[in-house]
């Protein structure tokens, strides 16, 4: 995959994200400071104005993606996808051209990078419920084709948003509501399997 392709894919990714700003303000809105919505469009805006302007190879491009959100104003999230991106560019190659395993590094490199932030878990109602999940169908694959690889992580990551209506809130604003957030998905799981599932639309 090249690094337009890649660029292509996360801009896709970021579409996705905008476009359910009102969804995530819902959600959000129950048990949190319904901002996630508002947020999420801010860091999509920024990871897809940094890729499109990136004139550098995959890891420079994943590199000014985490730089343009790390400025932001906003919530919780914002550090966590910062930190997230950033994870990213340490295994991104130098050069224009990104294989599956190359892909498999630089989510691997990600997902610990997070992991050391976050501490959350499956279950936990974070955006950890999507995450991980699609972490590990990436790191499972075995194939080369980038677009299965990409539709494995977003049907792993929906589930894991989907699943996460089941559990009760461990971190935020939401914790203190206690059992009552059993019925609705975590915000930022929402937005993570938005995200995916744009990478995968190509």
């Amino acid at each position: 995959m090249t690094k337009t392709e890649f660029a292509a894919r996360l801009q896709q990714a970021c579409a996705s994200v905008t476009a359910a700003e009102q969804e995530l303000t819902e959600i959000d809105s129950k048990f949190g400071d319904a901002d996630h919505g508002l947020t999420m469009t801010k860091i999509a805006g920024a990871i897809s104005g940094a890729v499109a302007e990136s004139d550098g190879g995959i890891q420079s491009m994943l590199d000014d993606a985490a730089m343009a959100v790390m400025v932001l104003n906003g919530g919780s999230a914002v550090p966590l996808w910062n930190t997230w991106l950033d994870g990213m560019q340490e295994n991104a190659p130098d050069g224009d051209e990104i294989d599956t395993a190359g892909l498999q590094a630089i989510f691997a490199r990600a997902l610990e990078a997070l992991n050391e932030m976050s501490g959350a878990q499956v279950g936990d109602k974070t955006m950890m419920d999507a995450l991980i999940p699609a972490s590990e169908a990436i790191a499972a694959y075995t194939g080369n084709d980038e677009q299965e690889l990409f539709a494995a992580a977003a049907e792993a990551a929906t589930r894991g948003a989907e699943a996460s209506k089941q559990f009760v809130s461990k971190f935020g604003r939401a914790k203190s509501y206690g059992t009552q957030t059993i019925g609705t998905p975590d915000a930022g799981a929402t937005s993570m399997a938005y995200f995916f599932r744009g990478l995968a639309q190509f």
